[in-house]
């Protein structure tokens, strides 16, 4: 039993296919949850810093400055833009309640910059489910490989099939090792989106009570 690199060697096309998609499986992984650490830990200090500066501006302009200054992620600043904008031309939009255009505007809005926050965790919950079936089938064609092969040469003994069996579990604990990180990110990117979320609706909500009370 000599590792993955005889294991490597031994195995056929299917066998060498799955390991690269592993492989590819663990490197968008691991860039996706190092991105998004960095954009939720920055998204989060903006929120807890524009959200209070802007509240203390002396009005609608300066709290846009405030903003821009502080919402670095470009979070908090849509949602401004939106309930702010002018309606131009004899539009449905023009001819809305001022309350239920600000609702709406605000909603889209919202939305976007959630679908911001959540890009990618399709990808990371769709690894941590697959990866480890994927490595499940790798160990399966690897042992089926690996007997084939000796029941071929024969002369089959313990010690000929404990080796190449052992090689294939190896696949195995490849998909856990890419499961594993992916959906612990997932969990822990969910908690931090959330937090993001009620903060982000919070301020979505007062600002549409402060402008339509304007």
């Amino acid at each position: 039993m000599g590792g993955f690199a005889d294991f490597w060697a031994q195995s056929d096309l299917v066998g060498r296919a799955v390991a690269l998609l592993l492989l590819a499986m663990s490197v968008s992984a691991w860039a996706l949850i190092l991105w998004k650490t960095w954009l939720l830990r920055r998204a989060r200090r903006g929120l807890v810093r524009a959200v209070p500066a802007f509240w203390s501006a002396a009005g609608v302009p300066e709290g846009r400055n405030a903003l821009q200054s502080f919402d670095a992620e470009g979070l908090l600043l849509p949602l401004l833009d939106a309930a702010t904008a002018e309606t131009r031309g004899a539009t449905l939009d023009a001819s809305a309640k001022r309350d239920s255009r600000l609702t709406r505007r605000l909603r889209d809005a919202l939305h976007a910059v959630l679908a911001k926050l959540q890009f990618g965790q399709v990808l990371l919950a769709s690894i941590g489910a697959t990866a480890p079936f994927v490595g499940l089938f790798g160990t399966v064609w690897g042992i089926y490989h690996a007997l084939a092969s000796i029941s071929a040469a024969g002369n089959i003994t313990i010690e000929k099939i404990s080796g190449p069996v052992g090689e294939a579990l190896i696949m195995t604990a490849a998909g856990l090792a890419v499961a594993i990180p992916a959906v612990l990110a997932y969990n822990v990117f969910g908690k931090m989106v959330a937090a993001c979320e009620a903060d982000l609706e919070g301020f979505a909500h007062d600002l549409r009570e402060l402008l339509d009370h304007d």
